[in-house]
């Protein structure tokens, strides 16, 4: 039934030819800085179950990106590790309870976010409409390659299994998940909420509620510059990442979100290039996705797939 119904759901958002080769670009300059990873041990935070640790690291425009990072305690010579991506204006959860599952928690807070925020802050509301009309330098490109390079932090980590990494968010970090699994193919899996950044132009058009009033503010400002706007966004819109994406992954979507109207989410579902996808929907549910109901599917997902405990 869902995939009928996502099959009903078109979108305006185009993909630009040369897409390709402006990621492959940046990426090429993200792999040119140096990682310089620190980990810091906090003991006020870890128990007797679970260490945590504070993590930095650099990522493009020599960024330098902050995030928490949790082990158990008992833990075998190689683990899975799954990462935590954060929402629009929430900060980056504290992973203990993920670590306690037996993963390497790892919880990243992109450029604007809390520890993050020295080199880079344009505020909320302003993140979604900072340098909108120029892609190589709207804010969204270094927020997206500060998530894809969690990756290497934790490939770097000698408890890590390289072979084992899963990534799941809600709203901004449901598009966060999406870039991610499409960009880096280590990821092993991902789980995807209400996701934001997919089919911006259509989404600013079919709800009034922030982020994505930010762009209709942006147009009543600057109506002229309305082309340019949807020229950049396509540059950084899911539904151009989605293709890219080749392993297990689910959706949740909440059929009365007015925040990230499911619309974008059915049309972002159906360019999943993945055959091993699956989109769940909640009815009477908002922007939370079902989240109540969908976190144990999510977790029996992550499970199956990243073998925690072996």
């Amino acid at each position: 039934m869902a995939q009928i119904a996502a099959e009903a759901y078109g979108t305006t958002t185009t993909r630009p030819h040369d897409f390709d080769r402006f990621w492959s670009e940046i990426m090429e300059q993200a792999a040119a800085i140096p990682l310089n990873p620190r980990i810091e041990p906090v003991p006020l935070r870890s128990t007797d179950d679970v260490e945590v640790f504070e993590i930095w690291y650099d990522s493009l425009d020599n960024v330098r990106i902050a995030g928490w990072y949790c082990l158990p305690r008992e833990r075998p010579a190689k683990m899975p590790a799954l990462i935590h991506v954060p929402g629009y204006v929430s900060e980056p959860l504290l992973p203990k309870a993920t670590a306690r599952q037996g993963y390497a928690a790892l919880s990243v807070a992109p450029r604007g976010k809390l520890r993050s925020n020295r080199q880079f802050n344009p505020g909320y509301p302003g993140l979604l409409t900072h340098n909108l009309t120029d892609r190589n330098t709207y804010s969204y490109r270094g927020f997206y390659v500060d998530a894809l390079r969690a990756v290497d932090f934790l490939l770097g980590r000698a408890e890590v299994d390289g072979t084992r990494i899963g990534i799941t968010g809600g709203s901004q970090g449901g598009a966060l998940t999406i870039v991610t699994a499409a960009m880096r193919p280590e990821i092993t899996c991902a789980a995807a909420g209400a996701p934001y950044l997919c089919g911006f132009m259509d989404a600013a058009r079919l709800t009034h509620s922030y982020p994505y009033e930010e762009i209709n503010d942006y147009l009543r400002l600057h109506p002229e510059r309305e082309s340019e706007v949807r020229e950049t966004l396509n540059y950084f819109d899911g539904i151009n990442f989605a293709p890219s994406i080749h392993c297990p992954i689910i959706v949740s979507l909440g059929l009365q979100d007015d925040v990230c109207p499911p619309e974008t989410g059915y049309a972002l579902y159906r360019e999943i290039g993945s055959a091993n996808k699956k989109l769940y929907t909640y009815d009477n549910c908002m922007h939370d996705a079902g989240s109540f109901w969908h976190a144990a599917i999510v977790d029996a997902f992550m499970r199956e797939h990243l073998h925690p405990g072996e």
